[in-house]
């Protein structure tokens, strides 16, 4: 409310609620990408202690590999996946805006639907609605550049 006040005030009083309406999504998203690298960083750096006992202490070593890693795939497999995760890509920007809000706070951030409706400012229905809709759009997409999921 304080940015809508602070940065709107000269606006029409219609407009408002749309304005506050991005103001809260953008925040939501904020919050959401900065709690994300601050986990990341928390995890790495939590795992790097130093050990005591040992001179050649390697800190990577510490580190353990994700069972869904890719490092120890075939450089063509790795290739070909990153050859899909761009077509993915493409495809989700092609998806209109609240199909991809829906699809991107669902799917990517694991959001609940109640907290991807609140997020929205929608009803937890059209927010199963888009994702659904969304989730089509972009199996035809994927399916007409040959990728079948």
């Amino acid at each position: 409310m304080l940015k809508l006040t602070e940065n709107y005030a000269d606006k029409p009083v219609g407009e408002l609620p749309m304005l506050f309406q991005r103001i809260l999504q953008n925040t939501i998203h904020d919050h959401f990408r900065r709690q994300k690298v601050r986990s990341a960083w928390t995890t790495v750096l939590s795992a790097l202690g130093q050990k005591d006992d040992e001179e050649d202490f390697d800190p990577l070593e510490t580190l353990p590999a994700k069972a869904d890693s890719n490092w120890s795939a075939d450089p063509a497999d790795a290739h070909q996946q990153a050859q899909v995760v761009a077509l993915v890509e493409q495809a989700l920007a092609r998806l209109p805006t609240r199909q991809r809000q829906a699809f991107l706070l669902r799917y990517w951030e694991e959001l609940d639907v109640a907290e991807t409706a609140a997020a929205m400012g929608c009803s937890e229905g059209s927010v199963k609605t888009h994702c659904s809709r969304a989730v089509h759009a972009l199996a035809e997409m994927l399916k007409a550049k040959g990728i079948s999921l």
